[in-house]
């Protein structure tokens, strides 16, 4: 495929600045913020159940939560926990291996995992000892595919591993690599207190590739206090040159009556919203002409990547660790906070280490809240999932799929989508709803149209761009 062949994204600075507004990501649907805590352990089993009794049970997606980090980066809004007593992670460590072994009775004889992703929190705060016994403890639990079928992912802060610890990584089962690096300019990383020097990132950039690693992505912020458009044109400069698979922009959203240590951004710092705007535009515009695909949301891909792949050939899907080539996978997540996605229900791990290690000790699996989903919650995130993830929606497929009509049925979503469309966002035909290039970047607010949750309780979302 020819780079100019490739899809793209059109910067409406206008628009985007009248309809930006706070909005879900729609990682899952319904947002996790709708979750009850009328949903519990045994609904998780009874779901597990449920998936027993389908034909062509599909393969696992495994998700593992470490929440400790060194020092505090002053921008996140990650579940964790900062501390330098390394004698909790092995405490965690303890329990986390046995909810995996839980896990990993509960789905014996369904448990093939094609998918793997640690996050955190910072999961290198393991040291390279406790991952190699984790990661054993893993494939004594479950089956895993193969090195050249399986995507095996881990989130690394730079800062916190040597060249040595990443090929320790690879020897381990990882495969793919993403970077915390959110900014390379001096000033900007004082102001969030992450020094990370660009050699240093460089450095385990180079490992990755030296190891066999298929993918290294990268993490970048825009909106970060002290940011301009010439530090983030260097920031750029520097994030091409080294030359990642994928990159994710995500847009900081200042939120400090939630965060605690967003607090400590002074306000004088923070650049106004034209600002932040000319810095969304010149990420897309510079990464467009480097080659980089826009995959959706704030992800970008080189045109082989397995990303663009999937998007292509319609297997990309969202769940709550962004995009994924692994459609409709059954999601299983461990540790404290850790949501999981089985059949048609949600389920999140108790946020505390006190109510995850207090059921564990009762030996029940830690699930504290969750969501079971109606038919409207189903047809309603096959909608949102294939506009997110393919910017395009087929009516007469949808209507095979479920019992409905769909202009009888979505009759006041279409009003609201007419007016999206006069804006040039969208276009509504008899048989496709297709998102516009500049509509592209207000995914979310098209997408919002189909959320019946939205006005039943007050909304706790960063602006959609």
């Amino acid at each position: 495929m020819k780079l100019h062949d490739l899809p793209t994204v059109e910067f409406d600075a206008d628009l985007i600045a009248r309809l930006g507004k706070a909005g879900p990501r729609y990682t899952s649907y319904p947002t996790a913020d709708r979750f009850g805590d009328g949903f519990g352990y045994r609904d998780f089993l009874h779901a597990v159940a449920d998936r027993r009794t389908r034909a062509g049970v599909r393969p696992l997606s495994l998700y593992l939560h470490i929440p400790f980090c060194d020092t505090v980066c002053y921008y996140c809004a990650c579940n964790k926990i900062v501390t330098r007593k390394r004698d909790k992670a092995a405490t965690y460590l303890a329990y986390l291996k046995r909810e995996v072994e839980m896990q990993g009775r509960l789905f014996a004889g369904m448990n093939e995992v094609e998918q793997l992703h640690f996050g955190g929190g910072t999961p290198t705060y393991l040291s390279d000892a406790q991952m190699g016994e984790l990661m054993d403890h893993l494939r004594r639990c479950f089956h895993f595919a193969g090195d050249a079928a399986g995507e095996y992912a881990i989130e690394v802060d730079p800062r916190t591993v040597s060249p040595e610890r990443v090929h320790s990584l690879r020897r381990q089962g990882f495969n793919r690599i993403s970077l915390g690096v959110q900014d390379f300019d001096g000033d900007v990383q004082k102001a969030v207190n992450r020094v990370q020097p660009e050699e240093e990132t460089r450095a385990i950039i180079g490992a990755a590739r030296a190891a066999g690693f298929r993918s290294v992505s990268i993490d970048l912020i825009y909106g970060l206090p002290k940011q301009t458009p010439a530090t983030m044109a260097a920031t750029l400069d520097k994030v091409i040159a080294a030359d990642p698979d994928r990159i994710a922009v995500y847009h900081y959203a200042h939120m400090p009556q939630l965060f605690k240590p967003q607090r400590r951004i002074l306000d004088a710092d923070m650049p106004d919203s034209d600002t932040k705007l000319q810095l969304l535009q010149l990420c897309i515009e510079r990464l467009g002409r480097a080659g980089y695909v826009y995959i959706g949301m704030d992800h970008f891909a080189k045109p082989g990547d397995d990303l663009a792949l999937a998007q292509r050939q319609g297997r990309l899907q969202r769940n709550f660790q962004g995009y994924s080539t692994h459609a409709d996978a059954d999601l299983v997540s461990c540790g404290v906070s850790a949501i999981g996605a089985v059949g048609a229900t949600y389920s999140q791990n108790a946020k505390t280490l006190d109510d995850y290690y207090d059921a564990l000790d009762r030996n029940e699996l830690p699930v504290a809240r969750g969501v079971r989903l109606s038919m409207d919650d189903v047809l309603r995130r096959a909608i949102i999932q294939k506009l997110m993830c393919q910017f395009e929606l087929s009516i007469p497929a949808l209507e095979q799929a479920f019992p409905i009509v769909f202009r009888r049925y979505f009759g006041r979503e279409l009003e609201a989508l007419a007016g999206l469309e006069r804006d040039g966002l969208v276009s509504v035909g008899e048989e496709w709803i297709s998102v516009s290039m500049k509509g592209r970047l207000l995914i979310r607010n098209i997408c919002m149209v189909f959320d019946r949750y939205l006005n039943s309780v007050e909304p706790r979302h960063s602006k959609t761009v």
